[in-house]
């Protein structure tokens, strides 16, 4: 399993001058042993949830909140666009053969149609260019399931559509993705390796990638269909004593988990021990095995570089670059030539904002301008128009302005009898992945929704499905969002208009639903009536941590999502009378209790 990457060596550029970052002063006895030991340096570039977005990201998801200098005010800086990341990559990649290039997961899934059309092959064809080494898997790998990740890795023409240009083989990715909690279910085997190693100036470093075990809760069934996902930490520690018994003592792990910074700043302070960043990470880093000289995360789409304390005490370091390659982090370390170790205090990390304002690399202005050109006939076709932008990623409310509009796209859908006589719809927060923003991305002009804006706002094109459930159930769903697997990060459904309901967050788990505040169609929910439900087919086979939406009966299988978003985009907005952005007033929410969507 040892290999080394000739070709970083070919993708070799000027080094960026100087350090940066809170050096860790080392104690005298650090001081001396170090004399004592030849060190050789190595850096480390590290992405996560680049999600396909190979074009600059719209609205709210293409900026990077910062302090500017000039003011000392929170400003908002576009970011992101695989033609600026590479620019930027490459200025900061100092010699190829010391830094090696990483990443956290959710490289592809959920992509904008640029990426996603072409199920994704344009963005590893990216990362290849890129000069990216290794990845863990995140969940969003496994929304085709595990054939089609097979597939990113290993290359070939998709099993339904072929291949998309004539005598054009994919050929799959160069880099290594890493799958070591994901097994297969009849073998007991990893899907993907482990682990990955290769070596710097004669040291060995292995990186093991992992993505987090909940993963099928988050992914359809299909998706993950045949496979199990372990605890992160026990595999991990696993898979590093298997690498320390192969002379391998300078590991990094890539965990597609994250945790919640205190700041919205990208760059802000984290403090001593890593008290700025909470959240699913912060426990995991405490149990990983010293052995583990720097970890690397993702998912949660924040932006920190702190340090958290291994189950020894020591300060270790724990990343994250944000999403949507807006950011990337630079992380500095020294390798021990005698006991092969990363030296731990030499470790620094730092993000950096990738800014639209340098040059663009021209191989991937390339690239995107091949892609784009082949979907601009779907991409461009326009679908509706908006009076101003509708936040869905963008804002920081509960309740989304963009997921009230999805809301009511899925009610005029699926209510007619023949569709299946929808009452009430439901929409998971996770599964809006933009803005849909007024100013013109092209030449459609302003206030207009192009197909492939609305493909980026829904692009999982799952089917929408209608359930009978009981006003019990119904009520149960809204104390879901709350309580169980929601209660420490509380997941706020987007509701159709003609839901109405009151959240106390002075109290905890189911007891925060105000049960006789739920209104719909301004009567109470009887508990004992049933009622007809629409959702997405993730959301209805109990994703997010919502089991009470299986147990929903007389399934029918409608159109898609996007279909159905689309077709009301079309019906109810024209240049002459566009949509406004809806009220957010369905949901009320009462008490200091934080709410993470």
């Amino acid at each position: 399993m040892l290999t080394v990457r000739s070709r970083r060596t070919a993708l070799a550029v000027v080094a960026a001058a100087g350090l940066f970052g809170t050096v860790v002063v080392p104690t005298a006895a650090q001081a001396a042993d170090a004399k004592a030991h030849k060190t050789v340096d190595l850096q480390l570039l590290a992405i996560n949830d680049f999600h396909g977005n190979l074009e600059p990201p719209a609205g709210s998801s293409g900026t990077i909140k910062e302090i500017d200098p000039a003011t000392g005010k929170e400003v908002a800086t576009p970011a992101g666009g695989i033609e600026y990341l590479a620019t930027e990559l490459r200025k900061a990649r100092i010699p190829a053969d010391d830094s090696i290039t990483v990443a956290a997961g959710d490289i592809i899934g959920a992509s904008p149609l640029t990426s996603a059309l072409f199920h994704d092959e344009p963005t590893i064809e990216a990362m290849d260019k890129l000069g990216l080494d290794v990845t863990s898997v995140g969940n969003h790998e496994f929304d085709e399931g595990a054939q089609e990740l097979r597939r990113m890795q290993d290359g070939g023409c998709h099993p339904t559509d072929g291949c998309y240009e004539p005598g054009r083989k994919f050929k799959g990715a160069n880099f290594n993705y890493l799958s070591a909690n994901v097994t297969d279910e009849k073998t007991g085997k990893p899907l993907l390796a482990p682990y990955w190693i290769t070596k710097s100036q004669g040291v060995k470093i292995g990186f093991i990638g992992v993505t987090l075990e909940g993963t099928p809760n988050i992914v359809t069934a299909e998706g993950v269909k045949g496979l199990k996902f372990a605890n992160e930490v026990t595999t991990i520690n696993k898979y590093a004593a298997e690498l320390k018994a192969k002379g391998v003592n300078s590991i990094v792990a890539l965990i597609h988990e994250g945790g919640y910074p205190a700041s919205s700043v990208y760059n802000y302070d984290c403090g001593a021990a890593g008290q700025g960043v909470s959240g699913p990470i912060v426990d995991m880093a405490k149990k990983i095995d010293p052995a583990v000289g720097a970890i690397v995360t993702g998912h949660t789409h924040n932006a920190y570089a702190c340090s958290i304390p291994d189950p020894n005490g020591v300060p270790r370091s724990v990343t994250s670059a944000a999403s949507f390659g807006r950011l990337f982090t630079e992380i500095d370390m020294k390798l021990d030539k005698t006991t092969g170790e990363i030296v731990r205090p030499s470790v620094k990390a730092e993000n950096h904002v990738v800014r639209r304002t340098v040059e663009k690399a021209p191989d991937m202005t390339a690239l995107v301008d091949h892609y784009s050109k082949l979907a601009a006939p779907i991409a461009n076709r326009p679908v509706g128009y908006i009076a101003a932008d509708v936040n869905g990623r963008g804002s920081g409310d509960p309740e989304k302005p963009l997921g009230d509009l999805i809301a009511d796209s899925q009610l005029a859908g699926l209510a007619p009898a023949d569709k299946g006589g929808a009452q009430v719809a439901f929409m998971n927060p996770g599964g809006i992945r933009s803005d849909l923003v007024y100013k013109a991305s092209g030449a459609e002009g302003d206030g207009v929704v192009t197909y492939g804006e609305a493909f980026t706002v829904q692009p999982f094109t799952n089917m929408m499905q209608v359930k009978t459930l009981t006003g019990a159930q119904l009520i149960q769903v809204l104390q879901q969002q709350v309580s169980g697997s929601n209660d420490a990060a509380p997941k706020i459904l987007q509701i159709s208009s003609n839901l109405h309901y009151t959240l106390d967050m002075r109290k905890t788990g189911a007891d925060r639903v105000v049960l006789d505040s739920v209104r719909l169609n301004g009567a109470p929910v009887d508990p004992a009536a049933t009622y007809r439900v629409a959702a997405n087919e993730f959301l209805a086979g109990g994703g997010d941590g919502f089991p009470a939406f299986a147990a929903g009966t007389d399934k029918l299988v409608g159109a898609s999502d996007l279909d159905v978003f689309v077709a009301y985009l079309s019906a109810h907005s024209s240049a002459a009378s566009p949509l406004q952005a809806p009220a957010q007033d369905r949901i009320k929410i009462i008490g200091p209790g934080s709410i993470i969507d």
